[in-house]
């Protein structure tokens, strides 16, 4: 098991090995972007690998699994719940493995911060596969998550190759702000550099963004909202250095390797320590000093609570959500089996009169208990496969002249549509033949009815899996350890998080060491902690006093910039100054209009 910092090699640790080994190197990973981007760079690098999603119709999973068998695939990604699918198990059986590699192995265990059942099978095709080495890797896990995983994956004996997780050139600051905007453009006009701000909504990443650009800050926003296309010219923008600022909700940084981060903020506060000290991580992977800071306030502890209420509704809502699923599908009890669906949740929440955060919910719990899968939204691009031979296809051609100059444009321009199924652009199809995408998809739906050609429409939405057939509602079982264990391990980690931004007498990387088993009484030096920078932010006697400084100051003078009001109160703070500057705007006592306070 490799236990490893964010931006500490874990990709290097199985994807070197495995080139030097004979065989495939299944990779078992539970993320869908994060298997697309390590797939593009392998590629990229020239060496065959794929990975299987749901995004991926049977026949094209057909398709890839045979060319690990028979082809040269040196690297094949696979969820864990594709795993203990029949089809898997048949391919498997006849693969030539050489190494298989756990990513993001805190799944695996129910203490971890994102538990995934289908994690717990990952040591079942160990049964099929024999002699096959397997290696373990994650970057956040507690001493007893580590522990966990090496039981759940059938490890002989304890064997972990761990690095520290301490991070020497990363400043941690936990800073209370009532007006974060305020805090987030004082901090990056002082920090310079490329920053990630992380924020907890789609809608939220957007308005920080307008907000930053506002204040003449080079920005954009990222969310797995956006289509695929967007997202990616967002994510190559901010890589490349056009863009300064990304603001993201925390789907944002999975395997992307920029080493130049100099700054990570938290307008929120993150569900658990885990996931602050991995997305925080991001910042300084060139070991040059960086920054990642935490602005906190009283409220985000109460609507870091609200959610955790929402994340776990009644049983009677999950077993309502299941009855409701069902019937949107038309399914009858004992039926879908292995059947997906594309799944619109707000046509589903609209017609059965649903909360969309408690629905959600619901289906991630009855993920946990297996009785669906639910992949993650992204646009799946339309593809097709020819089903007839070149024979068949040319005399239908010649009998229907309709379709001649379609077909002839999907031989020209995608090689291989006979032997695989391809991806297609309609929009461009249809530039070329001056019509409309609409027109074209008509077409060749038609021609999938006639039974020439597979054909797939694209869809940005999600897709449900029934894992078993339809169940009677009334006997839906939640177990215990999906729902009241985990349950309680996320109050924990709130009160992990919830002590970490409100403890001021402890350094931080101190902190942080402790929570994941590391102990020691060296201190980092440059956190808020050590360097005093909260001692007297918060203390409401002060800031009452500055307050009737400011306001005696405001009145002898009309306008005053932050600097003008420094120099008048030299003997104070400039930390408590500004502190009591936006108490005194949240409270209408003073206005602020290009720089300048008045009354």
């Amino acid at each position: 098991m490799a236990l490893l910092p964010t931006g500490g090699g874990k990709s290097i640790c199985f994807q070197v090995p495995a080139l030097a080994l004979d065989g495939v190197c299944i990779v078992i990973s539970p993320l869908i972007a994060l298997m697309k981007d390590q797939v593009r760079n392998l590629v990229k690098n020239e060496i065959k690998a794929v990975a299987v999603t749901s995004a991926l119709s049977s026949r094209e999973i057909d398709i890839a699994l045979d060319n690990c068998i028979y082809g040269d695939v040196k690297f094949l990604y696979i969820s864990p719940e594709r795993l203990t699918t029949d089809l898997f198990k048949e391919r498997l059986k006849k693969m030539k493995v050489g190494l298989i590699a756990v990513d993001e192995a805190h799944c695996i265990s129910q203490w971890g911060y994102d538990f995934r059942p289908p994690y717990l099978k990952i040591a079942k095709i160990r049964e099929v596969i024999k002699h096959v080495p397997i290696i373990a890797l994650t970057a956040t896990a507690t001493p007893n998550v580590v522990v966990d995983i090496q039981e759940k994956l059938g490890f002989k004996q304890q064997n972990i190759f761990q690095k520290s997780f301490e991070r020497t050139n990363i400043s941690y600051s936990v800073l209370y702000e009532s007006n974060k905007y305020f805090k987030l453009d004082e901090i990056l006009q002082k920090v310079k550099g490329t920053a990630i701000i992380y924020a907890r909504n789609r809608r939220q990443t957007q308005d920080i963004a307008k907000y930053l650009k506002s204040k003449g800050l080079s920005a954009d926003f990222y969310h797995a909202g956006l289509t695929n296309a967007q997202r990616d010219k967002a994510q190559k923008l901010w890589i490349d250095g056009a863009t300064r600022v990304i603001v993201a909700t925390n789907a944002f940084g999975m395997g992307i390797d920029k080493p130049d981060v100099r700054l990570v903020v938290h307008l929120d506060l993150p569900d658990s320590l885990e996931a602050y000290f991995q997305e925080a991580g991001r910042a300084g992977r060139d070991e040059k000093k960086a920054y990642a800071t935490l602005l906190f306030d009283e409220a985000d502890e109460q609507v870091l609570r609200e959610k955790h209420i929402a994340d776990y509704p009644e049983i009677a809502v999950i077993r309502s959500v299941y009855l409701a699923l069902g019937n949107y599908y038309q399914l009858a009890i004992g039926s879908g089996q292995n059947e997906t669906f594309v799944f619109d949740i707000s046509d589903f929440c609209n017609k059965y009169k649903l909360k969309p955060t408690e629905c959600f919910s619901a289906l991630k719990i009855l993920q946990l208990n297996e009785y669906i899968s639910l992949s993650d939204a992204l646009l799946s691009p339309s593809k097709i496969m020819v089903k007839v031979s070149n024979d068949v296809l040319y005399n239908f051609q010649l009998k229907n002249p309709r379709f001649e100059k379609l077909l002839q444009i999907l031989l020209r321009s995608y090689s291989g549509i006979f032997e695989v199924i391809t991806k297609i652009d309609e929009q461009l199809i249809a530039k070329r033949l001056n019509t409309n995408a609409s027109e074209i998809s008509t077409l060749l739906s038609e021609l999938k009815t006639l039974e020439l050609i597979d054909y797939e429409p694209k869809t940005d939405l999600p897709k449900i899996t029934y894992i078993t057939e339809r169940k009677d509602y009334k006997n839906l079982h939640i177990s215990p350890e999906s729902y009241q264990t985990r349950k309680r391990q996320a109050e924990k980690k709130i009160d992990a998080i919830v002590s970490y931004c409100t403890k001021k007498d402890t350094c931080r990387s101190r902190l942080l060491l402790a929570y994941f088993g590391e102990t020691t009484e060296k201190t980092c030096g440059i956190c808020d902690v050590c360097t005093g920078r909260n001692d007297a932010s918060t203390s409401n006697k002060d800031v009452a006093r500055i307050e009737k400084k400011i306001l005696k100051t405001l009145a002898a003078n009309e306008f005053l910039t932050l600097s003008n009001l420094v120099m008048q109160l030299s003997d104070e703070k400039k930390s408590l100054i500004i502190e009591a500057l936006r108490f005194m705007m949240d409270e209408k006592k003073i206005k602020h209009d290009k720089g300048r306070y008045f009354l």
